[in-house]
């Protein structure tokens, strides 16, 4: 009595078949596109990360690669300001960096 109550699905004809065929697979591309840019998204995340082991200039070109208006910025002042002025202003910075560095490193 079951399989009267179902419903009647024709086979289908060669050219359905053809264009169910080729659904299935613009699927199956479309799914592997998918998993291949979560993937490429994933590993560039997780090398874009710098960890706080790791040595200044690593994490300082990570820097620059994530922001490079703001380096650029930096530069810009450092050429304007000149070499007198970037003394004084490292001079007056670093015993303040110094102070702060325990709470400015990333704790895990």
């Amino acid at each position: 009595m079951a399989a009267d109550n179902q419903a009647f699905v024709p086979e289908p004809t060669a050219e359905q078949q053809r264009v169910l065929d080729r659904i299935a697979k613009q699927r199956e591309r479309i799914r592997a596109r998918r998993i291949a840019r979560a993937q490429a998204v994933a590993l560039a995340q997780s090398t874009q990360q710098a960890s706080s082991e790791e040595p200044f200039a690593l994490r300082a070109a990570a820097f620059a690669k994530q922001h490079p208006a703001a380096v650029a910025a930096l530069v810009g002042v450092a050429l304007v300001a000149g070499p007198r002025r970037l003394v004084r202003w490292v001079g007056l910075a670093m015993p303040l960096v110094a102070r702060l560095r325990p709470f400015l490193v990333r704790r895990a």
